[in-house]
């Protein structure tokens, strides 16, 4: 096989996977079908099963690729040299999501939320990494401070932030999201004291 044959393979396959990031976070995974997701990835329809067998392995694709992306958007804070300047860096970015989240929520609490409820032990077992990756890193900025509640802290962080993604959303108002941002910006400076 040559290699521009490999990269067209490739580059199908990885705009499936955008499109169903895309379509899943707008509709929904019971509402999206296959059809909407090859269209968002312009990609015909009969080419979508070369790559994927079933919607099901579509989506589990989809959270892998949020993974990823979670992990690489966590590693960009080491940047910062104290915990506390990276828990801020990371509220911050969270915050300038606020457009996005008054739209359609927080793509991966969403996801979360959707895929608990779904007949599927394989995606309802996959998901929640989505919320667990943020937490754990969260932990370890709380640890880094010294705090023996280092866990508790970082679900509250997580907590929070999702619940104000699903009050931005429902409100369709960003500026609830910057408050809280604020709020939990001086939260942080409280704990790091």
């Amino acid at each position: 096989m040559t290699d521009s044959v490999a990269a067209t393979r490739t580059g199908k396959r990885e705009r499936l996977v955008d499109g169903a990031r895309q379509v899943l976070h707008a509709q929904g995974v019971e509402a999206s079908t296959l059809a909407d997701i090859a269209a968002a990835a312009d990609v015909p329809l009969g080419n979508v099963y070369y790559y994927f067998k079933t919607k099901d392995e579509l989506v589990e694709a989809a959270i892998e690729a949020h993974a990823a992306d979670i992990r690489a958007f966590l590693a960009s804070f080491e940047r910062h040299r104290t915990p506390r300047a990276r828990l801020k860096a990371f509220v911050r970015a969270l915050v300038e999501q606020r457009d996005l989240a008054a739209r359609s929520g927080c793509p991966h609490g969403t996801l979360c939320s959707e895929l608990a409820k779904h007949d599927d032990d394989d995606l309802r077992d996959v998901a929640p990494q989505l919320i667990q990756i943020p937490v754990d890193w969260a932990e370890q900025q709380f640890r880094e401070l010294g705090r023996r509640d280092a866990r508790d802290l970082a679900i509250a962080l997580i907590a929070s932030y999702q619940g104000i993604s699903l009050l931005t959303n429902t409100f369709r108002n960003p500026t609830l999201m910057e408050r809280e941002g604020r709020r939990l910006e001086r939260w942080i400076d409280e704990l790091a004291g």
